[in-house]
């Protein structure tokens, strides 16, 4: 038996990689709008470029690891099924739970890598890419400031712009609410002006040209007005370097301990204390998907025997998406209130883990897996699960 499961175990890397190797590159091609939009507009370096590609890589395992373990016990049992190998075996008197050892032992490595991305690798590499971008603010300004958004990113100043043009990096129809001058707060409006380089520590200027500035004083009850043909407003990027701990941190991007105190500190406040509850409980079910999805993949390879593999392939995504779907509609619930985070971000790996159980019993015992019935029910809950995240989706945050 060790002979078959060191075996069983060589065979399930080549899918491993190849699968990790291509679904990577996918995730990574979501990126691709984004980065040329950083080269064209911005002039943002290629190492840069390589950087935010690198930090990006361990959010994206945190989807692929589960994925490419499902697919890579997937594709290996379909292989030995339609070699005719399974049947050999059983026909020396191996079961198949003989078979389970280097499968679930495939399966725990696979859920211990997504542990360590979802624990330690996602919160540096999230905290990484802010930085990064803090980096590249302080040397163009103007890469991350949304037009026809209220940008808080400076302290104690509000900056509403209604256009960027990304050609000359002129803003159009700027609106600047100042509050650094508690006594006299002023309210600056200039139809176009633009950055100017020349930065002074954490400093950055403003320049505006043929607007004006209504300064109001509550303390003197006193209103003025002021025409200008060039003005520079100072900005400080204090704020956006040293954000607060945890009001500006992205719970993703937030450490286990730090998170776990920050449900505890978000208890009087329902919206963020649900999803904080919510990351931190995907820390634990994301990597737990590994288990469930692997031990469905061991019937389905073997009913799957006299399929060709693209069949598997087809499969292995379906079940997946079917995963995700429930996995989201979990979050959607969780954030709404309706369900528990724990309830919502569990029941995925519960169903599938079970149903995966269940159909490797009948395949031990050579009963009928029902396949079939599965796939025509996992695509009517797919269906329906997609039409409530869709009329959940406009109520999030």
């Amino acid at each position: 038996m060790l002979i078959i499961h060191r075996y069983i175990f060589k065979e399930l890397f080549p899918p491993l990689l190849v699968n990790l190797l291509f679904l990577t590159a996918i995730f990574l091609m979501t990126r691709m709008l984004q980065i040329t939009k950083l080269i064209v507009n911005y002039n943002v370096s290629l190492a840069k470029i390589g950087l935010i590609l690198v930090y990006s890589i361990p959010h994206f395992l945190v989807f692929v690891l589960p994925m490419s373990v499902m697919l890579a016990i997937l594709l290996t049992l379909m292989r030995m099924s339609s070699e005719n190998e399974i049947i050999a075996l059983k026909s020396s008197g191996v079961s198949i739970y003989r078979l389970l050892p280097p499968i679930i032992v495939f399966a725990v490595a696979g859920f211990l890598a997504t542990l360590f991305m979802t624990i330690y690798g996602m919160p540096r590499s999230k905290l990484a890419i802010a930085q990064l971008t803090y980096t590249m603010l302080t040397t163009n300004t103007e890469v991350g400031l949304k037009a026809r958004t209220f940008n808080n990113r400076f302290q104690k100043v509000t900056l509403y712009v209604n256009e960027v043009d990304l050609h000359d990096k002129t803003m159009r129809d700027i609106f600047i609410e100042d509050r650094r001058n508690a006594k006299a707060v002023s309210t600056i409006v200039a139809p176009y002006g633009h950055f100017v380089k020349d930065r002074k520590g954490n400093t950055v200027r403003l320049r505006l040209y043929k607007g004006m500035i209504n300064q109001v004083n509550r303390a003197k009850r006193s209103a003025n007005t002021i025409y200008f043909n060039t003005y520079d407003v100072s900005l400080d990027m204090t704020q956006v370097a040293q954000a607060d701990r945890y009001s500006r941190r992205d719970p993703y991007e937030m450490t286990l301990a730090e998170l776990r105190a920050y449900v505890v500190e978000m208890k009087n406040e329902p919206q963020k204390y649900h999803e904080a509850l919510i990351a931190l409980h995907e820390k634990f079910s994301i990597p737990s998907a590994c288990l469930a999805l692997g031990i469905l993949a061991i019937p389905l390879g073997i009913e799957l025997k006299s399929r060709r593999r693209s069949a598997g392939l087809g499969m292995g995504m379906l079940i997946f998406i079917l995963y995700y779907v429930m996995l989201t509609a979990g979050q959607v619930f969780g954030e709404m209130g309706v369900v528990p985070p724990a309830i919502g971000l569990w029941i995925p790996n519960v169903i599938v883990g079970f149903g995966g159980l269940v159909m490797l019993q009948r395949a031990a015992k050579e009963k009928p897996t029902y396949l079939d019935s599965l796939m025509r029910w996992a695509g009517g809950v797919t269906k329906r699960a997609a039409e409530m995240w869709l009329h959940y989706t406009p109520y999030r945050r």
